[in-house]
Protein backbone atom coordinates (compact mmCIF):
# COMPACT_ATOMS: atom_id res chain seq x y z
CA UNK A 1 0.00 0.00 0.00
CA UNK A 2 1.42 3.55 -0.77
CA UNK A 3 2.52 5.58 1.95
CA UNK A 4 -0.35 8.16 2.54
CA UNK A 5 1.09 11.92 1.28
CA UNK A 6 -0.74 15.36 1.42
CA UNK A 7 -1.80 17.29 4.45
CA UNK A 8 -4.10 14.48 5.88
CA UNK A 9 -0.81 12.68 6.33
CA UNK A 10 0.40 14.39 8.69
CA UNK A 11 -1.28 17.55 9.22
CA UNK A 12 -0.29 21.09 7.10
CA UNK A 13 0.13 23.45 10.02
CA UNK A 14 -1.45 26.00 8.14
CA UNK A 15 1.38 28.13 8.12
CA UNK A 16 5.25 28.23 6.15
CA UNK A 17 7.94 25.80 7.70
CA UNK A 18 11.73 27.64 7.14
CA UNK A 19 14.18 24.98 6.58
CA UNK A 20 17.47 26.13 8.39
CA UNK A 21 20.76 24.78 8.69
CA UNK A 22 24.62 24.56 7.72
CA UNK A 23 25.53 24.07 4.43
CA UNK A 24 24.89 20.29 3.41
CA UNK A 25 22.41 19.64 6.02
CA UNK A 26 19.53 18.79 3.19
CA UNK A 27 17.37 21.73 3.41
CA UNK A 28 16.61 21.56 -0.19
CA UNK A 29 16.71 18.48 -0.74
CA UNK A 30 14.70 17.49 2.34
CA UNK A 31 12.29 20.72 1.29
CA UNK A 32 11.22 19.46 -1.99
CA UNK A 33 9.75 16.49 -0.48
CA UNK A 34 8.29 17.48 2.75
CA UNK A 35 6.22 20.29 0.46
CA UNK A 36 5.21 17.52 -1.58
CA UNK A 37 4.45 15.25 1.78
CA UNK A 38 2.22 18.37 3.19
CA UNK A 39 1.17 19.16 -0.25
CA UNK A 40 2.55 22.56 -0.18
CA UNK A 41 4.38 24.58 -2.77
CA UNK A 42 8.77 24.53 -2.40
CA UNK A 43 10.41 27.41 -2.50
CA UNK A 44 14.59 28.02 -2.27
CA UNK A 45 16.30 31.26 -0.60
CA UNK A 46 19.09 30.63 -2.88
CA UNK A 47 17.36 29.80 -6.06
CA UNK A 48 14.86 32.96 -5.47
CA UNK A 49 17.64 35.66 -5.12
CA UNK A 50 19.78 34.49 -8.15
CA UNK A 51 16.75 34.77 -10.35
CA UNK A 52 15.49 37.79 -8.71
CA UNK A 53 19.59 39.52 -9.42
CA UNK A 54 20.26 37.88 -12.47
CA UNK A 55 23.44 36.38 -11.28
CA UNK A 56 24.84 33.54 -9.12
CA UNK A 57 25.42 33.91 -5.64
CA UNK A 58 29.41 33.97 -6.17
CA UNK A 59 28.79 37.52 -8.38
CA UNK A 60 26.51 38.85 -6.30
CA UNK A 61 28.96 38.44 -3.09
CA UNK A 62 32.58 39.53 -5.08
CA UNK A 63 30.16 42.53 -6.86
CA UNK A 64 28.57 43.78 -3.70
CA UNK A 65 29.74 41.79 -0.97
CA UNK A 66 27.94 40.15 1.91
CA UNK A 67 25.86 42.89 3.88
CA UNK A 68 24.57 43.70 0.37
CA UNK A 69 23.71 39.53 -0.10
CA UNK A 70 21.96 39.24 3.40
CA UNK A 71 20.10 42.90 3.39
CA UNK A 72 18.24 41.06 -0.07
CA UNK A 73 18.37 37.68 1.20
CA UNK A 74 16.01 39.07 4.38
CA UNK A 75 14.25 40.64 1.37
CA UNK A 76 13.21 38.08 -0.43
CA UNK A 77 12.32 35.72 2.55
CA UNK A 78 10.19 37.96 3.51
CA UNK A 79 8.47 38.33 0.96
CA UNK A 80 8.07 34.54 0.17
CA UNK A 81 6.49 33.42 3.79
CA UNK A 82 4.35 36.63 3.63
CA UNK A 83 2.03 34.87 1.22
CA UNK A 84 -0.22 31.43 1.16
CA UNK A 85 1.85 28.92 3.36
CA UNK A 86 5.46 27.35 1.84
CA UNK A 87 7.91 24.87 2.51
CA UNK A 88 10.78 27.52 2.13
CA UNK A 89 14.93 26.78 2.35
CA UNK A 90 17.00 29.28 3.46
CA UNK A 91 20.62 29.44 2.42
CA UNK A 92 22.87 28.22 5.14
CA UNK A 93 23.38 31.98 6.51
CA UNK A 94 19.76 33.34 6.59
CA UNK A 95 18.86 32.11 9.49
CA UNK A 96 22.15 33.66 11.08
CA UNK A 97 21.14 36.96 10.80
CA UNK A 98 19.11 38.40 13.35
CA UNK A 99 16.47 41.01 11.35
CA UNK A 100 15.93 37.52 9.30
CA UNK A 101 14.99 35.60 12.10
CA UNK A 102 12.78 38.12 13.57
CA UNK A 103 11.17 38.66 10.13
CA UNK A 104 10.31 34.72 10.58
CA UNK A 105 9.29 34.72 13.90
CA UNK A 106 6.81 38.10 13.34
CA UNK A 107 5.30 35.94 10.11
CA UNK A 108 4.28 33.23 12.05
CA UNK A 109 6.14 30.63 9.96
CA UNK A 110 8.12 27.66 11.60
CA UNK A 111 11.68 28.01 11.54
CA UNK A 112 13.19 23.72 11.99
CA UNK A 113 16.71 23.53 12.19
CA UNK A 114 18.13 20.32 10.48
CA UNK A 115 20.71 19.70 12.73
CA UNK A 116 24.02 17.51 11.16
CA UNK A 117 26.90 15.98 12.59
CA UNK A 118 30.03 17.95 11.23
CA UNK A 119 31.40 14.46 9.14
CA UNK A 120 28.01 14.06 7.88
CA UNK A 121 27.85 17.90 6.25
CA UNK A 122 31.79 17.43 5.11
CA UNK A 123 30.71 14.64 3.03
CA UNK A 124 27.83 16.49 1.48
CA UNK A 125 30.01 19.68 0.75
CA UNK A 126 32.15 17.56 -1.30
CA UNK A 127 31.90 19.75 -4.61
CA UNK A 128 30.99 22.84 -3.47
CA UNK A 129 33.81 24.99 -4.31
CA UNK A 130 31.50 27.49 -5.88
CA UNK A 131 30.04 28.37 -3.39
CA UNK A 132 31.76 31.68 -1.76
CA UNK A 133 32.48 30.68 1.67
CA UNK A 134 34.37 27.65 0.38
CA UNK A 135 36.12 29.69 -2.36
CA UNK A 136 40.12 28.76 -1.48
CA UNK A 137 39.32 27.59 2.22
CA UNK A 138 39.53 24.01 3.71
CA UNK A 139 35.45 23.00 4.43
CA UNK A 140 36.36 21.18 7.31
CA UNK A 141 37.87 24.43 9.41
CA UNK A 142 34.78 26.09 7.54
CA UNK A 143 32.15 23.81 8.71
CA UNK A 144 33.93 24.05 11.90
CA UNK A 145 33.66 27.89 12.10
CA UNK A 146 30.45 28.22 11.10
CA UNK A 147 29.17 25.13 13.39
CA UNK A 148 30.58 27.67 16.38
CA UNK A 149 29.07 30.87 15.18
CA UNK A 150 25.77 29.30 13.30
CA UNK A 151 24.48 26.55 15.69
CA UNK A 152 23.55 28.70 18.63
CA UNK A 153 21.20 31.26 16.48
CA UNK A 154 19.94 28.41 14.56
CA UNK A 155 19.07 27.19 18.69
CA UNK A 156 16.17 29.86 18.18
CA UNK A 157 14.69 27.54 15.91
CA UNK A 158 11.09 26.27 16.72
CA UNK A 159 11.81 22.92 15.88
CA UNK A 160 14.94 21.15 16.01
CA UNK A 161 15.57 17.66 14.17
CA UNK A 162 18.98 15.99 14.01
CA UNK A 163 20.07 14.28 10.88
CA UNK A 164 22.35 11.78 10.11
CA UNK A 165 23.47 9.70 6.70
CA UNK A 166 20.04 8.21 7.07
CA UNK A 167 17.89 8.42 3.11
CA UNK A 168 16.68 11.43 2.34
CA UNK A 169 13.25 10.39 2.66
CA UNK A 170 13.74 8.66 5.91
CA UNK A 171 14.91 12.19 7.50
CA UNK A 172 11.41 13.78 5.71
CA UNK A 173 9.52 11.56 7.04
CA UNK A 174 11.02 12.07 11.03
CA UNK A 175 10.48 16.07 10.16
CA UNK A 176 6.55 15.77 9.07
CA UNK A 177 6.29 13.89 12.36
CA UNK A 178 7.75 15.97 14.09
CA UNK A 179 5.37 19.40 12.90
CA UNK A 180 2.76 17.64 13.21
CA UNK A 181 3.73 16.74 17.07
CA UNK A 182 5.22 19.88 17.52
CA UNK A 183 2.72 21.93 20.13
CA UNK A 184 3.95 25.99 20.32
CA UNK A 185 3.76 27.31 24.07
CA UNK A 186 1.01 29.43 24.34
CA UNK A 187 2.49 32.82 23.95
CA UNK A 188 0.77 35.73 26.01
CA UNK A 189 1.89 39.68 25.68
CA UNK A 190 1.98 41.80 28.19
CA UNK A 191 1.21 45.55 26.46
CA UNK A 192 3.55 47.58 27.97
CA UNK A 193 4.88 49.45 25.01
CA UNK A 194 8.56 49.14 24.74
CA UNK A 195 8.70 48.23 28.20
CA UNK A 196 6.33 44.68 26.70
CA UNK A 197 6.94 41.16 27.02
CA UNK A 198 5.68 37.88 26.07
CA UNK A 199 4.81 35.11 28.61
CA UNK A 200 5.29 31.50 27.43
CA UNK A 201 3.30 28.71 28.71
CA UNK A 202 3.56 24.88 27.96
CA UNK A 203 5.55 22.05 28.86
CA UNK A 204 9.13 22.01 27.94
CA UNK A 205 10.65 24.98 27.87
CA UNK A 206 13.67 24.76 30.31
CA UNK A 207 15.00 22.76 27.32
CA UNK A 208 14.63 25.60 24.77
CA UNK A 209 15.13 27.83 27.11
CA UNK A 210 18.22 29.75 25.57
CA UNK A 211 16.39 30.31 21.85
CA UNK A 212 13.14 31.14 23.15
CA UNK A 213 15.19 33.42 25.64
CA UNK A 214 17.84 34.62 23.16
CA UNK A 215 15.16 37.19 21.29
CA UNK A 216 14.45 39.51 24.38
CA UNK A 217 18.07 39.93 25.63
CA UNK A 218 21.20 42.64 24.53
CA UNK A 219 23.60 39.90 24.93
CA UNK A 220 24.12 36.30 25.28
CA UNK A 221 25.36 36.68 29.16
CA UNK A 222 23.79 35.95 32.42
CA UNK A 223 23.79 35.00 35.78
CA UNK A 224 21.41 32.58 36.91
CA UNK A 225 19.73 32.79 40.40
CA UNK A 226 17.74 29.89 42.22
CA UNK A 227 17.22 28.10 45.45
CA UNK A 228 18.77 25.08 46.97
CA UNK A 229 15.80 23.35 46.65
CA UNK A 230 14.98 24.40 42.78
CA UNK A 231 18.58 24.09 41.66
CA UNK A 232 19.22 20.37 41.64
CA UNK A 233 15.52 19.42 40.27
CA UNK A 234 15.83 22.17 37.54
CA UNK A 235 19.46 23.87 36.87
CA UNK A 236 20.59 20.96 34.63
CA UNK A 237 17.79 21.27 31.85
CA UNK A 238 18.24 25.63 32.12
CA UNK A 239 22.08 24.92 31.87
CA UNK A 240 22.02 23.19 28.41
CA UNK A 241 19.09 25.10 27.18
CA UNK A 242 20.88 28.43 27.73
CA UNK A 243 24.28 26.79 26.47
CA UNK A 244 22.92 25.53 23.45
CA UNK A 245 21.88 29.20 22.19
CA UNK A 246 25.39 30.08 23.36
CA UNK A 247 24.09 32.28 26.66
CA UNK A 248 27.13 32.37 28.34
CA UNK A 249 26.28 31.61 32.38
CA UNK A 250 28.71 34.01 34.33
CA UNK A 251 27.66 32.40 37.82
CA UNK A 252 24.92 30.62 39.66
CA UNK A 253 23.80 31.61 42.62
CA UNK A 254 21.47 29.19 45.19
CA UNK A 255 19.88 30.57 47.89
CA UNK A 256 18.08 28.83 50.74
CA UNK A 257 14.71 27.81 49.82
CA UNK A 258 11.79 29.77 51.69
CA UNK A 259 10.62 32.90 52.14
CA UNK A 260 13.31 33.68 54.92
CA UNK A 261 15.75 34.41 51.97
CA UNK A 262 13.44 37.51 51.20
CA UNK A 263 15.45 39.79 52.99
CA UNK A 264 18.57 42.63 52.64
CA UNK A 265 20.88 40.69 54.00
CA UNK A 266 20.41 38.11 51.09
CA UNK A 267 19.76 40.92 48.60
CA UNK A 268 23.32 41.66 49.37
CA UNK A 269 24.73 38.61 49.63
CA UNK A 270 23.23 38.04 45.95
CA UNK A 271 24.40 41.46 44.77
CA UNK A 272 28.28 40.64 45.83
CA UNK A 273 28.37 37.47 44.06
CA UNK A 274 26.70 39.01 40.52
CA UNK A 275 29.45 41.93 40.82
CA UNK A 276 32.04 39.50 41.94
CA UNK A 277 31.31 37.51 38.30
CA UNK A 278 32.02 40.78 36.57
CA UNK A 279 28.31 41.21 35.71
CA UNK A 280 27.66 44.34 33.39
CA UNK A 281 24.29 46.51 31.95
CA UNK A 282 24.42 43.73 29.22
CA UNK A 283 24.25 40.89 31.68
CA UNK A 284 20.66 39.54 32.15
CA UNK A 285 19.61 38.00 35.89
CA UNK A 286 17.35 34.73 35.28
CA UNK A 287 15.52 33.90 37.92
CA UNK A 288 14.82 30.09 38.01
CA UNK A 289 12.48 29.19 41.01
CA UNK A 290 9.03 30.13 42.98
CA UNK A 291 8.20 33.48 44.26
CA UNK A 292 10.73 34.26 46.43
CA UNK A 293 13.63 33.82 43.99
CA UNK A 294 11.70 35.97 41.22
CA UNK A 295 11.16 38.88 43.96
CA UNK A 296 14.97 38.13 45.31
CA UNK A 297 16.24 38.03 41.99
CA UNK A 298 14.24 40.83 40.53
CA UNK A 299 14.86 43.19 42.95
CA UNK A 300 18.62 42.59 42.61
CA UNK A 301 18.20 43.03 38.93
CA UNK A 302 16.57 46.35 39.32
CA UNK A 303 19.12 47.77 41.88
CA UNK A 304 22.35 46.34 40.54
CA UNK A 305 24.31 48.82 38.16
CA UNK A 306 21.00 50.65 38.36
CA UNK A 307 19.31 48.59 36.50
CA UNK A 308 20.25 44.51 34.76
CA UNK A 309 17.71 43.03 31.84
CA UNK A 310 15.92 40.22 33.98
CA UNK A 311 13.59 37.10 32.67
CA UNK A 312 11.53 35.13 35.10
CA UNK A 313 11.59 31.19 34.85
CA UNK A 314 9.22 30.19 37.51
CA UNK A 315 8.52 27.07 38.33
CA UNK A 316 6.02 26.53 41.28
CA UNK A 317 2.23 27.16 40.31
CA UNK A 318 2.35 30.30 42.81
CA UNK A 319 4.78 31.78 40.44
CA UNK A 320 3.57 31.21 37.38
CA UNK A 321 0.23 32.18 38.14
CA UNK A 322 0.99 35.71 39.56
CA UNK A 323 4.20 36.61 40.89
CA UNK A 324 6.13 36.23 38.13
CA UNK A 325 3.83 38.27 35.63
CA UNK A 326 3.93 42.31 36.32
CA UNK A 327 7.27 43.45 37.56
CA UNK A 328 6.84 43.45 41.24
CA UNK A 329 10.20 42.91 43.24
CA UNK A 330 11.05 42.91 46.50
CA UNK A 331 12.06 41.81 49.69
CA UNK A 332 10.93 41.65 53.42
CA UNK A 333 11.43 43.83 56.38
CA UNK A 334 10.90 43.25 59.67
CA UNK A 335 7.97 45.67 59.79
CA UNK A 336 6.27 43.75 57.23
CA UNK A 337 6.04 42.04 53.63
CA UNK A 338 7.35 42.94 50.22
CA UNK A 339 7.67 46.27 51.67
CA UNK A 340 11.25 47.00 50.25
CA UNK A 341 11.55 46.60 46.52
CA UNK A 342 10.51 47.98 42.83
CA UNK A 343 8.39 47.71 39.89
CA UNK A 344 11.22 46.07 37.38
CA UNK A 345 9.28 44.38 34.41
CA UNK A 346 11.32 40.76 32.83
CA UNK A 347 12.24 40.93 29.08
CA UNK A 348 10.16 37.28 29.19
CA UNK A 349 8.51 34.76 31.37
CA UNK A 350 8.45 30.95 30.79
CA UNK A 351 6.23 29.04 32.67
CA UNK A 352 7.44 25.71 31.68
CA UNK A 353 4.55 23.78 32.83
CA UNK A 354 6.25 20.28 33.50
CA UNK A 355 8.46 21.81 36.53
CA UNK A 356 5.00 21.70 38.07
CA UNK A 357 4.92 17.64 38.39
CA UNK A 358 8.01 18.04 40.61
CA UNK A 359 5.79 20.23 43.53
CA UNK A 360 5.23 18.78 46.92
CA UNK A 361 1.43 18.69 47.60
CA UNK A 362 1.31 21.37 49.94
CA UNK A 363 3.04 23.96 47.60
CA UNK A 364 0.71 23.24 44.80
CA UNK A 365 -2.20 23.37 47.20
CA UNK A 366 -0.31 26.69 48.27
CA UNK A 367 -0.34 27.88 44.54
CA UNK A 368 -3.85 27.41 43.77
CA UNK A 369 -4.75 30.17 46.09
CA UNK A 370 -3.49 32.68 43.49
CA UNK A 371 -5.98 30.89 40.73
CA UNK A 372 -8.93 30.91 42.99
CA UNK A 373 -8.34 34.43 43.77
CA UNK A 374 -8.27 35.04 39.45
CA UNK A 375 -11.19 33.69 39.20
CA UNK A 376 -12.84 35.50 42.01
CA UNK A 377 -11.83 39.10 40.45
CA UNK A 378 -12.57 37.36 36.80
CA UNK A 379 -15.68 36.04 37.45
CA UNK A 380 -16.27 32.76 34.82
CA UNK A 381 -13.22 31.84 36.16
CA UNK A 382 -14.12 30.94 39.33
CA UNK A 383 -17.09 28.95 38.21
CA UNK A 384 -13.86 26.52 36.27
CA UNK A 385 -12.44 26.64 39.88
CA UNK A 386 -15.20 25.36 41.36
CA UNK A 387 -15.53 22.35 38.89
CA UNK A 388 -11.88 21.60 38.65
CA UNK A 389 -9.83 22.88 41.72
CA UNK A 390 -9.56 19.25 43.00
CA UNK A 391 -7.83 18.49 39.58
CA UNK A 392 -5.74 21.09 39.85
CA UNK A 393 -4.69 20.68 43.13
CA UNK A 394 -4.44 16.81 41.94
CA UNK A 395 -1.61 17.30 39.34
CA UNK A 396 -4.10 17.10 36.13
CA UNK A 397 -2.05 18.37 33.30
CA UNK A 398 -4.22 20.28 31.25
CA UNK A 399 -6.35 21.51 34.55
CA UNK A 400 -3.18 23.32 35.55
CA UNK A 401 -1.92 24.26 32.06
CA UNK A 402 -5.98 25.85 31.78
CA UNK A 403 -5.27 27.34 35.04
CA UNK A 404 -1.85 28.90 35.17
CA UNK A 405 -2.84 30.09 30.95
CA UNK A 406 -6.34 31.87 31.95
CA UNK A 407 -4.48 33.73 35.17
CA UNK A 408 -2.04 35.02 33.11
CA UNK A 409 -4.06 36.30 30.71
CA UNK A 410 -6.27 38.11 33.81
CA UNK A 411 -3.07 39.66 35.31
CA UNK A 412 -1.56 41.11 32.09
CA UNK A 413 -4.49 42.47 31.33
CA UNK A 414 -4.72 44.09 35.00
CA UNK A 415 -1.00 45.22 34.71
CA UNK A 416 -1.18 46.72 31.22
CA UNK A 417 -3.77 49.13 32.11
CA UNK A 418 -2.51 50.24 35.87
CA UNK A 419 1.55 48.69 35.95
CA UNK A 420 2.99 50.28 39.08
CA UNK A 421 -0.29 50.20 40.93
CA UNK A 422 -1.27 54.06 40.73
CA UNK A 423 -5.57 53.46 39.65
CA UNK A 424 -7.21 55.34 42.23
CA UNK A 425 -9.68 52.93 42.54
CA UNK A 426 -9.51 49.07 41.21
CA UNK A 427 -6.75 48.64 38.59
CA UNK A 428 -4.13 46.56 39.78
CA UNK A 429 -4.52 47.16 43.69
CA UNK A 430 -7.75 44.09 43.04
CA UNK A 431 -4.94 41.76 42.83
CA UNK A 432 -4.40 41.92 46.29
CA UNK A 433 -7.62 40.44 46.69
CA UNK A 434 -7.13 38.76 50.29
CA UNK A 435 -3.73 39.95 50.71
CA UNK A 436 -4.19 42.57 53.21
CA UNK A 437 -5.43 39.23 55.73
CA UNK A 438 -2.81 37.26 54.42
CA UNK A 439 0.73 40.05 54.26
CA UNK A 440 -1.11 39.80 57.94
CA UNK A 441 -0.60 36.75 58.93
CA UNK A 442 2.98 35.91 56.96
CA UNK A 443 4.50 38.65 58.80
CA UNK A 444 3.28 37.14 62.36
CA UNK A 445 4.82 33.72 61.62
CA UNK A 446 8.27 35.20 60.54
CA UNK A 447 8.42 34.20 57.16
CA UNK A 448 10.51 31.10 58.22
CA UNK A 449 8.25 28.45 56.49
CA UNK A 450 5.31 27.73 59.06
CA UNK A 451 3.04 29.75 56.83
CA UNK A 452 3.30 29.73 53.48
CA UNK A 453 2.04 32.88 50.68
CA UNK A 454 -0.08 30.96 49.30
CA UNK A 455 -2.31 29.13 52.52
CA UNK A 456 -2.25 32.40 54.46
CA UNK A 457 -3.72 34.24 50.81
CA UNK A 458 -6.54 31.21 50.94
CA UNK A 459 -7.79 32.25 54.36
CA UNK A 460 -7.21 35.87 53.34
CA UNK A 461 -9.83 34.87 50.22
CA UNK A 462 -12.04 33.61 53.08
CA UNK A 463 -11.52 36.78 55.10
CA UNK A 464 -12.40 39.34 52.14
CA UNK A 465 -15.27 37.66 51.14
CA UNK A 466 -16.93 37.22 54.61
CA UNK A 467 -15.88 41.23 55.41
CA UNK A 468 -17.95 42.18 52.22
CA UNK A 469 -20.87 40.18 52.99
CA UNK A 470 -20.50 41.50 56.85
CA UNK A 471 -20.93 45.15 55.07
CA UNK A 472 -23.83 44.09 52.95
CA UNK A 473 -21.72 44.36 49.69
CA UNK A 474 -22.21 40.27 48.50
CA UNK A 475 -24.68 37.42 49.32
CA UNK A 476 -24.37 35.86 52.61
CA UNK A 477 -23.62 33.16 50.87
CA UNK A 478 -20.45 33.37 49.11
CA UNK A 479 -18.37 33.45 52.21
CA UNK A 480 -19.50 29.75 52.88
CA UNK A 481 -18.40 29.06 49.01
CA UNK A 482 -15.42 30.21 49.15
CA UNK A 483 -14.33 28.57 52.24
CA UNK A 484 -15.78 25.19 51.35
CA UNK A 485 -14.08 25.40 48.26
CA UNK A 486 -10.51 25.89 49.79
CA UNK A 487 -11.48 23.59 52.63
CA UNK A 488 -12.11 20.76 49.23
CA UNK A 489 -9.05 21.34 47.78
CA UNK A 490 -7.02 20.59 50.94
CA UNK A 491 -6.14 24.29 52.28
CA UNK A 492 -7.02 25.78 55.23
CA UNK A 493 -10.12 28.28 54.71
CA UNK A 494 -10.44 29.74 58.17
CA UNK A 495 -7.99 31.24 61.05
CA UNK A 496 -8.82 28.36 63.37
CA UNK A 497 -7.14 25.92 60.29
CA UNK A 498 -3.82 27.80 60.82
CA UNK A 499 -1.46 26.16 62.76
CA UNK A 500 -0.98 28.55 65.77
CA UNK A 501 -3.32 31.18 66.97
CA UNK A 502 -3.44 35.06 66.23
CA UNK A 503 -4.35 38.05 68.49
CA UNK A 504 -6.72 39.95 66.90
CA UNK A 505 -4.68 43.61 67.94
CA UNK A 506 -1.49 42.17 66.61
CA UNK A 507 -2.98 41.56 63.11
CA UNK A 508 -4.61 44.64 63.02
CA UNK A 509 -1.35 46.63 63.88
CA UNK A 510 0.16 44.18 60.75
CA UNK A 511 -2.90 45.46 58.55
CA UNK A 512 -1.72 49.24 59.41
CA UNK A 513 1.59 48.61 58.53
CA UNK A 514 0.68 47.71 54.84
CA UNK A 515 1.84 48.63 52.27
CA UNK A 516 -1.70 49.44 50.78
CA UNK A 517 -2.39 52.07 53.70
CA UNK A 518 -3.30 55.11 52.47
CA UNK A 519 -3.56 58.44 54.90
CA UNK A 520 -3.60 56.02 57.80
CA UNK A 521 -6.72 54.38 56.50
CA UNK A 522 -6.82 50.30 55.79
CA UNK A 523 -7.96 49.23 52.37
CA UNK A 524 -9.05 46.38 51.54
CA UNK A 525 -10.21 44.67 47.89
CA UNK A 526 -13.94 43.46 48.35
CA UNK A 527 -16.48 41.52 46.22
CA UNK A 528 -20.04 42.23 44.73
CA UNK A 529 -19.86 38.32 43.25
CA UNK A 530 -17.33 36.66 41.69
CA UNK A 531 -16.32 39.03 38.80
CA UNK A 532 -17.15 42.19 40.52
CA UNK A 533 -14.13 43.08 42.64
CA UNK A 534 -13.33 47.09 43.91
CA UNK A 535 -10.93 48.46 46.47
CA UNK A 536 -12.41 50.38 49.78
CA UNK A 537 -11.30 52.07 52.51
CA UNK A 538 -14.38 52.76 54.23
CA UNK A 539 -13.96 50.18 56.79
CA UNK A 540 -14.73 49.96 59.92
CA UNK A 541 -12.24 48.49 62.30
CA UNK A 542 -14.48 47.02 64.83
CA UNK A 543 -16.04 45.30 61.65
CA UNK A 544 -13.08 44.29 61.02
CA UNK A 545 -11.99 43.17 64.38
CA UNK A 546 -15.21 41.63 64.94
CA UNK A 547 -14.37 39.42 61.98
CA UNK A 548 -11.25 38.18 62.96
CA UNK A 549 -12.31 37.57 66.71
CA UNK A 550 -15.37 35.41 65.30
CA UNK A 551 -12.97 33.58 62.62
CA UNK A 552 -10.48 32.46 65.16
CA UNK A 553 -8.73 35.23 65.80
CA UNK A 554 -8.02 35.65 70.18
Amino acid sequence: MPEPSGPAAFGAPGRSIVLVGLPGAGKSAIGKRLAQRLGLPFRDADSEIEAAAGMPITEIFARYGETHFRDGERRVIARLISGPPIVLAAGGGAYADARTRRAVRESGAIALWLRCPLPVLIRRVAGREHRPMFLNAEPTEVLRHLMATRHPLFAEADITVDCSDESPEYTTRRVAEAIAGWVPPQRLPVRLGDRGYDILVGPGLLAQAGGLIAPAIPARRAVVVTDTIVGPLHLPALRAGLAAAGIAVATEIAVPAGEASKGMARLTEVLETMLAAGVDRRTTVIALGGGVVGDLAGFAAAVALRGLPFVQVPTTLLAQVDSSVGGKTGVNLAAGKNLAGAFHQPRIVLADTATLATLPPRELRAGYAEVAKHGLLQGPLWDWCEANGRAVVAGDHAALAHAVIESCKLKSTVVAEDEREESVEGGRALLNLGHTFAHAFEAECGYGGELLHGEAVGVGLGLAAALSARLGHCSQELPGRVMQHLADCGMPARIRDLRRRFTVEALLGRMAKDKKVRDGAMRFVLLRGPGDAFTSADVPRETVAGLLRDEGGV
